[in-house]
């Protein structure tokens, strides 16, 4: 038991790894829609390209939406209206107008007229009680059937043109006054009628809409059936019209609940496969091109993250409405992976991720095609991450490739433009907004991971930064050999396809732990007096050694990355100091190495290794005297080529053909340095 608890400690990064990949897998798994893929491809207008194809099942021929929507919208058109009548008004206003025609009649209607306007009134209550009187004016169109409750009983139908509203009222009291020549009394009966008129007729809202919902209900979604060995379509045959649907309704079966039920371990079991080969394939990449990553679980975890990220964020969409697809900001994922790692990586996971996403996706294979080109096109084009136009620039680009795709795609499917679907061009635009999110992303990561960017690297660069600006007051001639191997570096940097930016911030960081004892260090030395003549040559080698173990104490107190503190670490490797070494070993003949040897580790990247190059080349060159170009070319040669002896680079990814480039630009650089300019006169 022992053993394997130390076996399994030994190996638990490994035992890390594989949990993450299991894990990634099924959760990857768990948040794909669990459906049956056809795996027929097919185009409408376009011949069939795979074999005769014959009914694996029976199943039903599904209308197609255009169809669907005719009949919803026919029934619609032709639901019965219901409304309640109130049967108790119609008597109460043939009273209420005889009891107002008596009060007036004294003074205002001669004896005469009375029967002749008592009949023209009671006609007019008879016109507009005959269907009903609305209790207001609804938005239905005339020739709508109306059906009329009484007592939640059918009492008569008609159409909504017959029922009265208040509009209609100055309408019907005008015919009818004509006809019977009683204009003359057009006030009297407006002021009785509007007076008196009510309303029988309310509209029963709920009765009409679930009457409306169950016809809706008897809608059948499929027109006939395909019995199974039937042959739907031969290789060759042009996919329209019938056959068309007939594929359709096929595609469909295959990917129905029912079809899920029968087969969901299957089908589980399937894409556990597939995202397992995908998952697979991007550590086995890191493991062979990115050993260093690969070592790290932090940086692992992180990119597996950001896959789950993407996956997430597609499945929800396609879930809640496929057709908005194109609004997820995939390229996020390789500008991010750039940004922390390499332009490689990224599009390698980008690529799988978007094959992992081709197995949801409606349309894989142009869904697959855009966003590949838009990945290869981020990666191509977006450099300088943290200068914003740079960002912009490349949203933009991104943006117009997604567009000029689709639009391609669109005549190859369509043949024409007439049918474009240009709010989709609106969705690659969303897209690209969405993906200038990157920016606050990559600063969360950063402190979610403890990961830095190029955007971080910017900012420590800055010479005013706190820890800096104290180098320089404490130890300013440190500060100012920073600044030279800075310099040096950032160019070799650029002359070799390096991180400059990477470089020069760890140049400016190197030496910071000098700041513990800056003069017993040359370059702060200004008065003259040297305190490693008070020390022998093991204390003074010690107080030399410990100013890399001092930088890396004040660099984690300033929370300086972990990329930054690497420079500090490795500048030295593993060299002696070799003046106090020389020194020691005059008087003492048992002399102890590691005492004059710094702890290491030796430099592990380029970028490591151009630093100390150029920090031994800066630092000895102050020893020069008289240089000139040879004298230059030899001093830099015998430097560079003392570490190469003592194996400072064996760790190091950098070829010769790299260190000669480096060595050309330091030449270069310290030539210029060193350059005499011709005496003036005065």
């Amino acid at each position: 038991m022992k053993d394997l608890t130390n076996k399994l400690y030994r190996n638990h990064s490994l035992a890390y790894k594989i949990l993450l990949f299991v894990s990634a897998t099924f959760l990857i798994v768990y948040l794909f829609p669990k459906s049956g893929k056809f795996k027929y491809s097919f185009e409408k207008g376009k011949p069939w390209q795979s074999e005769n194809l014959y009914a694996p099942f029976n199943f039903a021929i599904k209308k197609n939406q255009s169809e669907i929507d005719s009949e919803k919208e026919a029934v619609n058109n032709n639901a019965f209206l219901y409304f309640n009548l109130d049967s108790e008004v119609k008597p109460r206003i043939v009273s209420k107008y005889l009891e107002a025609l008596k009060e007036v009649i004294v003074d205002s209607i001669p004896t005469s007229d009375f029967e002749t306007i008592t009949a023209t009134g009671m006609r007019i209550i008879e016109e507009l009680y005959e269907y009903g009187f609305l209790s207001e004016k609804y938005n239905f169109k005339d020739a709508r059937n109306v059906i009329i409750l009484e007592d939640r009983v059918e009492k008569f139908r008609t159409t909504y043109s017959n029922l009265v509203n208040q509009e209609n009222l100055t309408t019907i009291l005008n015919n009818a006054l004509r006809e019977d020549n009683l204009v003359k009394y057009k006030n009297l009966f407006a002021s009785l009628f509007f007076d008196i008129v009510e309303p029988n007729l309310t509209y029963n809202k709920s009765f009409t809409e679930s009457e409306l919902n169950a016809e809706l209900g008897k809608i059948s979604y499929t027109r006939g059936s395909i019995a199974k060995e039937t042959l739907i379509i031969s290789k060759g045959e042009v996919v329209e019209g019938d056959k068309f649907q007939i594929l359709k309704s096929l595609e469909s079966e295959y990917e129905s609940q029912v079809w899920n039920e029968s087969n969901y371990y299957w089908i589980v079991f399937a894409y556990t496969l597939l995202v397992a080969l995908a998952l697979l394939m991007l550590l086995l990449f890191l493991r062979k091109y990115r050993l260093s990553v690969f070592e790290d679980n932090t940086k692992v975890t992180f990119i597996f993250f950001n896959i789950l990220l993407m996956v997430l964020l597609t499945t929800l969409v396609v879930n809640y409405n496929s057709q908005y697809i194109y609004i997820v900001p995939i390229c996020i994922l390789p500008l991010v992976l750039k940004a922390f790692f390499d332009a490689r990586l990224g599009m390698f996971t980008h690529v799988l991720t978007v094959l992992l996403l081709g197995l949801i996706v409606p349309n894989n294979f142009e869904y697959m095609f855009l966003q590949i080109i838009a990945g290869i096109v981020t990666i191509l084009t977006v450099s300088e991450l943290y200068k914003r136009a740079n960002l912009f620039i490349s949203v933009g680009q991104i943006t117009l490739i997604y567009i000029v795709a689709y639009f391609a795609f669109f005549i190859i499917h369509e043949g024409s433009i007439e049918a474009m679907h240009w709010e989709t061009f609106g969705m690659f635009i969303l897209c690209g907004l969405a993906t200038l999110f990157v920016q606050p992303l990559i600063y969360a990561y950063e402190k979610l991971f403890g990961l830095v960017s190029d955007v971080s690297l910017l900012e420590l660069s800055d010479t005013n930064t706190k820890l800096l600006k104290e180098l320089s007051n404490v130890a300013p001639g440190t500060f100012h050999h920073s600044l030279n191997v800075a310099n040096l570096a950032e160019a070799s940097a650029n002359e070799i396809g390096a991180n400059a930016m990477l470089v020069r911030v760890g140049a400016l960081y190197h030496d910071i732990g000098k700041m513990k004892n800056p003069t017993y260090f040359t370059e702060n030395q200004s008065t003259g007096i040297n305190p490693h003549d008070e020390l022998s040559s093991t204390e003074s080698a010690k107080i030399i050694i410990d100013h890399v173990i001092n930088g890396i104490e004040i660099a984690r107190k300033h929370n300086l990355p972990d990329r930054v503190i690497d420079f500090i670490r490795t500048h030295h490797g593993t060299s002696m100091v070799y003046y106090f070494y020389m020194k020691e070993k005059e008087v003492n003949d048992t002399i102890v190495h590691s005492d004059f040897s710094y702890p290491g580790p030796t430099p592990f990247s380029k970028e490591t290794a151009i630093l100390m190059m150029c920090d031994s080349v800066e630092a000895a060159s102050k020893s020069l005297k008289n240089p000139t170009s040879s004298k230059i070319d030899t001093f830099v040669e015998n430097i560079i080529n003392k570490q190469m002896v003592t194996e400072q680079f064996l760790n190091a990814n950098i070829t010769f053909k790299e260190i000669q480039s480096i060595k050309k630009v330091l030449k270069h650089k310290l030539a210029n340095i060193y350059h005499l300019r011709i005496e003036y006169p005065e």
